[in-house]
């Protein structure tokens, strides 16, 4: 694999005809330019160009390359912590806002899949399955909290004997169904967007990595082979976001984490076997902290991901610790052989918030989705682009959420962060 193709996965073994963009050559102008070539920096560009803001998009490999285009392709709701305990952060009436948000996030995704008619695989339904008491006892009082709160009504709680109509997996007790979460292709959303932001009007630009910036009343984008000017920036790369400037460079890294997670996809199987093992056909997650998670293909096969790794190193044989993982959940594909594995870094915070931010005042940036990517980076770049084009209000409430950098400065906080996950899978194990 090189820069120029997309990571090999089932993704780019079954990924749409698209369009290649021309590298940057040369100088320009515009009225944004976006770093990063994924769903925060597309969808920015999409509603710039839709608003007329001339706007270059510089990536460095090809659009979707990152988590964008190989993620899970799950569709959550909400944020990766409890209402409960973002109320406790920023008060109630911003914990209501950042739900409607987040709520408007799900429901933008649909619009942007039937306006620009995305052909991804969109589809809804969403098992969060409890492998033990404790686990269950949580998804009821996320349910009630929602359900009470904030007029949630998609959440249901499954009871045990009737687990097996949503999933065949006898490791379940319980689980909480979920009819406003999702699934997708994640690296045919991509290519759509960007398909959507070239159409109205944006300047794509792949294989063209940004190696500084320079801030000021113009913000200057400086690439091997070219420039760009531009009153506004929007920093998109989150996990694969390189050293641009050093300020910059401190303040956002500081505060994630690139997070390595891993996917296979069997071989695929009859028909008939693959509706016996998800029969209701949704994306499905365990309640673990150190999730596993899994959907069927269009094409019959086992999506199976997890085995976070926190170390930095990526190594071989996660796709084999995947599959034993998976046949832990489903002994009876035993007999399938795994056709692909892939895997890349997500960017996660301390409280698994998105952090957005600004640089410079004309620099906007936003990071650290922490595994709700797939919805929430398209609210990113909608609120982004409002902050450019007419207020900053609603991009503000995110703004106001804290956030912390990882202890341990960049020699030890990636030591700590591997212990501290392996204090977490003890206790997803106890």
């Amino acid at each position: 694999m090189t820069a120029t193709d997309h990571p090999r996965s089932w993704y780019a073994a079954t990924a749409n005809p698209h369009a290649a963009y021309p590298a940057l050559r040369g100088e320009t102008d515009c009225d944004v330019v976006v770093v990063g070539g994924g769903y925060t920096g597309l969808t920015a560009a999409l509603e710039l160009a839709r608003r007329g803001y001339a706007v270059v998009v510089l990536e460095a490999c090809r659009v979707g390359w990152g988590a964008s285009g190989r993620n899970g392709g799950h569709i959550a709701t909400g944020f990766n912590m409890a209402m409960s305990g973002i109320a406790r952060l920023v008060g109630q009436a911003d914990a209501h806002r950042l739900w409607d948000m987040a709520e408007e996030a799900k429901a933008l995704l649909q619009a942007r899949v039937d306006r620009h008619a995305i052909a991804c695989d969109l589809r809804w339904g969403y098992f969060t399955g409890a492998l033990k008491g404790r686990q269950l006892d949580g998804l009821a009082r996320t349910v009630e909290e929602c359900r009470d709160v904030y007029g949630y009504r998609s959440y249901r709680m499954i009871a045990g004997a009737d687990v097996a109509g949503i999933v065949d997996c006898a490791a379940y007790v319980g689980g909480m169904l979920d009819a406003g979460a999702g699934q997708l292709h994640p690296l045919n959303y991509a290519l759509g967007l960007a398909r959507a932001a070239a159409e109205a009007g944006a300047r794509i630009c792949e294989l063209s990595a940004v190696q500084r910036i320079e801030a000021g009343e113009r913000v200057v984008a400086i690439t091997p082979a070219g420039r760009v000017r531009a009153r506004y920036g929007v920093i998109a790369g989150n996990a694969y976001v390189h050293p641009l400037t050093s300020n910059a460079w401190a303040l956002m890294r500081s505060r994630i984490m690139p997070v390595g997670t891993y996917m296979v996809a069997t071989q695929p199987m009859d028909p008939a076997r693959a509706r016996r093992l998800i029969p209701s056909g949704v994306a499905v997650a365990d309640a673990n902290f150190v999730i596993n998670y899994y959907r069927l293909s269009p094409d019959h096969r086992m999506l199976f991901g997890g085995g976070v790794n926190y170390s930095g190193i990526d190594g071989p044989g996660h796709g084999r610790g995947l599959r034993r993982t998976m046949l832990r959940f489903f002994p009876d594909l035993a007999d399938l052989g795994i056709d692909h594995v892939w895997g890349g870094h997500v960017a996660i915070t301390r409280n698994r918030l998105p952090q957005f931010g600004r640089l410079a005042g004309n620099v906007y940036f936003a990071q650290g989705f922490s595994g709700h990517g797939v919805s929430l980076t398209g609210l990113a770049g909608t609120l982004m682009a409002e902050a450019i084009a007419a207020t900053a209000e609603r991009f503000d409430v995110f703004a106001r959420l804290p956030h912390r950098a990882f202890p341990g400065g960049r020699l030890l906080r990636m030591p700590s962060l591997v212990l501290a996950m392996a204090w977490f899978r003890l206790r997803d194990r106890l």
